[in-house]
């Protein structure tokens, strides 16, 4: 039997990011439903008028940004490599090797691409103030997921082995809160520019300070010297999916069936349809012949 690995204090406080943000998510979507049916002119604006559920997601956000600016033990090193003293020095004397500038790029211009659509959908009045928050409450969860779970950034585009080597770890709270770029207010655009200053401070180590962000010039990065062992959750999550391999195939088994039997009743429904099509119209016809031979024998009948 495998040994249980002990979770690392990081791991702890990423699980406790966790379940508050999706709190906070769930507040703001029951206030966003609540408010739409008492037909709110501007869901979460009862919220808006005393500042309660805003103030507090700001709030939040903003320590969070605020204790991102600094050294800490709670944060894991995919941020805190900016810092200079979390910066060992190895033996290694060519460059350093960081995640290609295209991919960078790409991922941004796949973020800027996503938030776009849905800036048109607010300024076409599809999406209203309240779907815009609840979209970046849940860019928030997604961030954490991402870092526990499974992160579609590193598995499609970096390649990088985990949270600690990530080029972009430092964009997600500017991923987080892009859109409400589209959305005017003191509370949107404070976390929004504070979002952009952690980003840009960012960018700046990284052109500065490349070898604090590579594991080939940064022993800090390397695994054996990584105290909180976040990869773990992933492997262990990869590792119950192949052992349980054989129920995900049971499901797409039963899932494939069920789509199979969907499209016979379809065709099934499809034909009855048009055989009942057949017989109305065949009745209909009938009924017509039999009510014009009764006017035709009342009419016989007068005319005798």
């Amino acid at each position: 039997m495998a040994k249980a690995h002990k979770w690392s204090s990081i791991s702890i406080m990423h699980m406790v990011k966790l379940v508050y943000r999706s709190t906070l998510f769930l507040g703001a979507l029951i206030a966003y439903i609540l408010g739409k049916i008492h037909h709110v002119e501007h869901p979460l604006a009862i919220f808006e008028k005393d500042k309660i559920l805003l103030s507090l997601i700001w709030l939040v956000y903003m320590v969070e940004m605020f204790l991102r600016c600094f050294p800490s033990k709670l944060e894991s090193m995919g941020c805190q490599k900016q810092f200079t003293k979390n910066f060992a020095k190895t033996s290694y004397e060519g460059d350093p090797v960081l995640t290609p500038g295209k991919i960078v790029i790409e991922m941004a211009a796949l973020w800027v691409l996503l938030n776009g659509i849905f800036g048109a959908l607010y300024l076409t009045g599809v999406f209203d103030r309240g779907i815009m928050l609840l979209i970046s409450l849940v860019f928030g969860i997604c961030d954490i997921v991402c870092i526990l779970f499974f992160c579609p950034f590193q598995t499609l585009f970096m390649k990088n082995k985990c949270c600690g080597t990530c080029r972009i770890y430092n964009w997600d709270y500017a991923m987080m809160f892009t859109p409400l770029l589209f959305v005017p207010g003191y509370y949107s655009w404070t976390l929004l520019g504070a979002s952009l200053i952690l980003l840009l401070r960012w960018e700046v180590a990284v052109y500065l300070h490349p070898e604090r962000f590579s594991e080939a010039t940064n022993a800090c990065l390397a695994c054996q010297n990584c105290p909180e062992k976040l990869c773990q959750h992933k492997r262990q999550l990869r590792s119950f999916l192949q052992k349980n391999s054989h129920l995900l195939q049971f499901n797409k088994y039963v899932i494939t069936r069920i789509q199979e039997n969907t499209e016979k009743i379809k065709e099934n429904v499809k034909e009855n349809t048009e055989k009942i099509r057949e017989n109305v119209k065949e009745g209909t016809e009938k009924i017509k012949e039999n009510i014009q031979s009764i006017k035709d024998d009342i009419k016989n009948k007068k005319n005798k």
